[in-house]
């Protein structure tokens, strides 16, 4: 029987996992083992339920509702280019950031290590900036944009090389995200990423490689046009959410086998709103259109309840589902 570590890594290199990868913390089944880098800021962003407003290490300000979530960034310390001036990036290299990584490490038993890295380059770019002037920006004042991003890679860089130099091996995937889509469409022409972010992905994700670890993306929204982008510069794993939305048998008829689809039945439509007989057969359908003989498929669960408003029992019969429709487990 294959470990955990090999379950997954099995998938995702497409080398014939004996079941279904599971990230599914809510039925009690984990295949993976989260670790973090600590901000070595003096104020970390606090995400508990209780805090409303919070700055992270990079500057920007948070603000929460009354309602669980991640809540939203309300203050952009680069909201005029003229701070870029005076500006701190955070430093990769601080040490007081990875003080806790052998405590957390010791727990990882046999199953594959992920490490957070959160908002990679879009999110983080507008998060210090803004959304809007961001948008205007890549034709009002595309050397900044240029500049950012250029100052925002470097830091996922230094994060790589540490990881590679100090936890080789022990760290398997670095797990990031940007969301790139709307309910519509990619949120800017395929064309402009190209321009401003695919070459500097392509940085990324060789770096994460050359560090001994597999690069995981998550993004939300009809990213159907992008997918193929981050294929091209070699992602390993993309999270995927909204799998309605992208179009179930587009999806899998276009990148099936190309990459390792990590992914949850809709959030948006079936896990919340659909009956027991709809989860399942979305579940049976994402196994048969976006899993291969060899892998490629990873369950995800989605851990912010209470911002979906998905109760427990959906996300069993959902779990259920998945288990029930695995090929690899009935052979």
């Amino acid at each position: 029987m294959q470990t955990p570590y090999e379950v997954v890594r099995r998938a995702i290199e497409l080398q014939e996992p004996d079941r279904l990868p599971m990230r599914f913390d809510a039925c009690g089944v984990n295949d993976t083992y989260g670790v973090h880098y600590e901000p070595p800021a003096a104020s970390p962003l606090d995400r508990s339920p209780g805090a409303r407003q919070a700055r992270d290490e990079w500057g920007c300000g948070w603000v929460k509702s009354e309602v669980q979530n991640m809540g939203r960034v309300g203050g952009h310390p680069l909201a005029d280019w003229k701070a870029m001036d005076a500006y701190e990036f955070p430093d990769p290299y601080a040490e007081a950031r990875w003080a806790t990584m052998e405590d957390q490490l010791a727990s990882a038993g046999d199953r594959y290590v992920v490490i957070g890295n959160d908002f990679t380059l879009w999110e983080r770019a507008f998060y210090l900036h803004g959304y809007e002037a961001m948008l205007a920006d890549f034709y009002l004042a595309p050397d900044r944009v240029h500049e950012l991003l250029d100052c925002i890679l470097a830091f996922h860089l230094g994060i790589c090389e540490v990881i590679g130099q100090r936890f080789r091996g022990r760290i398997h995937g670095m797990s990031m995200t940007d969301d790139w889509g709307t309910q519509q469409s990619s949120t800017i022409s395929v064309p402009l990423w190209r321009e401003f972010f695919k070459e500097r992905y392509r940085k990324l994700y060789d770096a994460i490689h050359e560090a001994g670890m597999h690069a995981w993306m998550h993004s939300c929204g009809k990213v159907n046009d992008i997918v193929g982008e981050w294929i091209d510069v070699r992602l390993d794993v993309v999270n995927l959410q909204q799998p309605t939305l992208l179009g179930i048998e587009e999806i899998g008829r276009c990148y099936r086998g190309k990459i390792c689809f990590e992914t949850v039945v809709d959030i948006q439509r079936t896990l919340p709103f659909g009956a027991r007989e709809e989860i399942e057969g979305e579940a049976a359908l994402l196994v048969r259109e976006w899993a291969t003989p060899k892998g490629g498929f990873i369950l995800s669960d989605y851990g912010d309840d209470a911002a979906i408003g998905v109760p427990d029992e959906r996300k069993w019969w959902m779990f259920e589902a998945f288990k029930k429709h695995d090929p690899r487990a009935k052979t």
